[in-house]
């Protein structure tokens, strides 16, 4: 949309070109059967085309490049070029020629001119030229102000200006889910959607995370020294297309311990995505700082540190509890072990665990068997706190295997 303020003739003619990538020409082949009147009359005429491709005429993409013919879309993240041209159709000298560029967002209006200095004169048939970048990170309408003001060779001073308006559109469509692991562990999954209409190369997704993790993409397979990626070797991401990215969150050893850092809203980090389109334009995306709501542990948290995948049948094996204290309190924790139809508890059950300072553990080794074969829920852990009288209850705090040693067959 242009749109000029003034009806005033002015000296000087303004014009404003969106910078963009040339495409690849495309025809539209028009073929016959040889038996058809034609008979090969449209392949020689395809042939002696300078836009096909020579052995491939019928497809198409030609090899011949072609300049945009209108605005074309912009998109969030890429980078919005214009050219800007200032031409004097006049038979006279024009002086203090100012030439500013702005672009005007819903929240901000930012100064795109590379240069605020005036020109001191521009003869007839003579023209200002500059080029403006700018990416684009805001989606909505955007408005290009171009303003000239100059002085005319009788000392008149004038003015004019002329708005482009243009919407930016969104190119992806990003999802995240994110699934809390019996540990500290996160795991993000994000869903990309590619929502242009044309295919995009997708050269970096990558997570920034926050101070308190340490990130580990899952987005490729070992294969010899160095990792394949899922996705193989050519990463096109095709229009309305989905791809799902798997990232694994583990807090740093000095967060790990603070039993207080993994409860309520925990920033994650942030997805950086790059891609490129229309023979290598680039786009990049930053999102917002990804939250989560961390799963509730209550007062106490227990978790296992070590436990055997397979364990015989009626034979003890060990593992290690970690008991957590999650609340602002200290507490003095008795422990008891109830048997169930299959798990069998090894040792003295009611014992004194001591006090337990907020957000401190203790690592805790106990001894059980298994009376059942197959794969076995182990529960029957019990925590009271006899400063407030309350007690806690573990079940299904994990499972085991147990198998027969006489047989061959396992679960």
């Amino acid at each position: 949309m242009d749109v000029n303020q003034t009806k005033q003739e002015h000296l000087l003619a303004l014009k404003v070109m969106r910078l963009t990538k040339p495409t690849l020409f495309t025809n539209l082949p028009v073929t016959c059967e040889d038996r058809d009147l034609p008979g090969d009359s449209f392949s020689q005429l395809m042939r002696q085309d300078p836009s096909t491709i020579k052995g491939a005429e019928t497809i198409m993409l030609g090899e011949m490049l072609t300049l945009p013919q209108n605005f074309g879309n912009i998109f969030l993240g890429e980078t919005f070029s214009s050219y800007i041209s200032v031409h004097n159709d006049s038979n006279q000298v024009v002086k203090d020629i100012l030439v500013k560029a702005d672009l005007q967002t819903s929240s901000q209006r930012l100064n795109l001119s590379a240069s605020n200095s005036a020109v001191a004169e521009l003869k007839p048939e003579c023209c200002i030229d500059d080029v403006i970048h700018h990416e684009v990170k805001e989606i909505g309408t955007h408005i290009l102000v171009c303003a000239v003001s100059y002085t005319t060779h009788f000392g008149e001073k004038l003015y004019f200006r002329k708005f482009f308006k243009f919407q930016v559109l969104k190119p992806l469509d990003v999802k995240t889910k994110f699934y809390n692991a019996e540990t500290d562990e996160v795991f993000l999954e994000a869903q990309i959607q590619n929502i242009t209409t044309s295919p995009m190369f997708m050269e970096k997704v990558s997570l920034e995370p926050s101070m308190m993790y340490n990130v580990t993409e899952l987005n490729t397979v070992a294969h010899g020294e160095q990792g394949e990626s899922t996705f193989g070797k050519m990463s096109y991401l095709q229009p309305m297309d989905t791809r799902q990215y798997l990232y694994c969150l583990k807090p740093k050893p000095e967060y790990a311990e603070k039993a207080g850092v993994i409860k309520g809203v925990t920033v994650i980090g942030k997805l950086d995505i790059v891609w490129k389109t229309n023979l290598g334009e680039r786009g990049r995306l930053q999102t917002s700082q990804l939250q989560r709501m961390a799963p509730g542990y209550g007062d106490i948290r227990l978790s296992l540190e070590m436990i055997p995948d397979t364990v015989n049948l009626e034979e003890p094996f060990d593992i290690v509890c970690k008991i957590t204290n999650c609340s602002e309190r200290t507490m003095d924790l008795v422990l008891e072990m109830c048997n169930t139809g299959s798990i069998h508890w090894c040792g003295v059950s009611g014992r004194q665990l001591g006090k337990l300072s907020p957000a401190a553990f203790l690592s805790l080794p106990l001894t059980l068997l298994s009376s059942v074969q197959g794969l076995q829920s182990i529960s029957g852990l019990r925590l009271t706190d006899t400063f407030l009288k309350r007690t806690y209850e573990y079940d299904d705090i994990a499972q085991v295997c147990v198998v027969c040693p006489y047989m061959t067959n396992e679960c």
